[in-house]
């Protein structure tokens, strides 16, 4: 597992805004998880009209393969095929009239579906 802080250099870097974090961090521990070692894993998967799309789920620990992101006290987990589509992201929080959530932007993204669900690299 390889770890990485909230400098760590490009090629491998993900970076998380501290709402986002402090969102995340809220909802690990009412889920009841430790926030020390548990975090929130980032993943990408095949569907959506544009092929791929991001998936988030809270996780106890990492797995050995995972890079491991520390951002404002959030760990974010990445599994290696997912890092090849989400290097150099930034995780934010955004809420509004559509509605609130947390946001991938991905400046690897050539294009997106209209509904901004799934994205194609």
């Amino acid at each position: 597992m390889s770890t990485e802080t909230a400098g760590a250099e490009p090629g491998g870097s993900l970076t998380v805004s501290e709402d986002a974090a402090s969102q995340a961090l809220d909802l690990l521990e009412s889920e009841g998880m430790d926030v020390e070692e548990s975090g929130l894993r980032l993943f990408v998967k095949q569907g959506g009209c544009a092929g791929l799309s991001y998936g988030m789920r809270f996780e106890h620990e990492p797995a050995d393969e995972d890079s491991v992101f520390d951002h404002h006290g959030l760990r974010v987990f990445v599994d290696p095929a997912s890092l090849d589509y989400v290097e150099g992201s930034h995780l934010a929080f955004e809420g509004g009239l559509q509605g609130e959530g947390f946001h991938v932007e991905n400046p690897n993204v050539v294009s997106e579906c209209g509904c901004g669900e799934s994205f194609r690299t």
